[in-house]
């Protein structure tokens, strides 16, 4: 399987630090046969940019290590990993006490793509013109949903938006959500974002953005800039994939 991938972080217009972090790897990684993350960290000053960087660095460090079979093995043990390292840290430095991330991480392997999820970044699917979110948010407005208490149209501008209720550094044990995804095929793409792309943009702009789009490169920073163009109220995160031969 051959892949195209852009990442691109961008501080958006009202923030004074960067706390997202991505990364991508389109070579194998350990048992892996590629990586993609993305993270979006939260806390005080320099905590949340801490956060994230240290969450998205360890899961590569233990996932290039590690001698675990399959995928969801592979990625829950070094997301674990990265928790207790927040955990540590948090707990011996009183400037980085609750802090936090969110932490979207992916992994294509055939016809396969296999997702960690934990909070309210998201994956999204980009197959035959459509745009499917794939993962479910963490979050207060999420549950707000699911219990008829909220319709979706008004949930992106919901005064709660922003309240997650699972970060990796929020407890001792992390609960992951994993998706598996079948049937991945030639020209489909991968949007993994934080929550700066999608407060600021519907999933009907951003289908139509990556519909209109020549690349991945061009295509994701086109998301940012209709991010920033919209308010860019955060830091805006993006990872983008597709699948350009099976």
């Amino acid at each position: 399987m051959k892949l195209s991938a852009y990442s691109v972080t961008d501080i958006g217009r009202t923030r004074k630090l960067n706390q997202d972090y991505v990364f991508t790897s389109q070579m194998p990684l350990g048992q892996l046969p590629n990586l993609f993350i993305v993270a979006d960290g939260m806390g005080g000053h320099k905590a949340g940019e801490y956060a994230s960087k240290c969450a998205v660095d360890t899961v590569v460090e233990k996932v290039s290590l590690s001698k675990e079979k399959g995928t969801i093995r592979i990625l829950s043990k070094a997301i674990r990993q990265a928790n207790t390292r927040i955990r540590e840290k948090a707990a011996s430095d009183e400037n980085f006490q609750g802090m936090g991330t969110t932490l979207v991480a992916a992994s294509f392997d055939e016809e396969e793509l296999t997702v960690a999820n934990v909070g309210d970044s998201r994956l999204y699917l980009f197959k035959e013109g459509k745009l499917k979110q794939i993962t479910t948010d963490h979050s207060l407005v999420e549950e707000m949903i699911r219990m008829g208490e909220l319709d979706r149209k008004d949930a992106r501008l919901h005064p709660d938006k922003n309240i997650i209720t699972r970060a990796i550094g929020a407890t001792d044990e992390v609960d992951v959500d994993f998706f598996e995804v079948d049937g991945i095929e030639e020209g489909d793409m991968v949007l993994m974002c934080t929550d700066g792309l999608s407060n600021m943009l519907d999933d009907k702009e951003i289908e139509g953005i990556i519909m209109s789009g020549e690349n991945v490169e061009e295509t994701a920073r086109r998301l940012v800039n209709a991010a920033n163009m919209n308010g860019g109220r955060d830091n805006i995160g993006v990872v983008l994939v597709q699948v350009v031969e099976r």
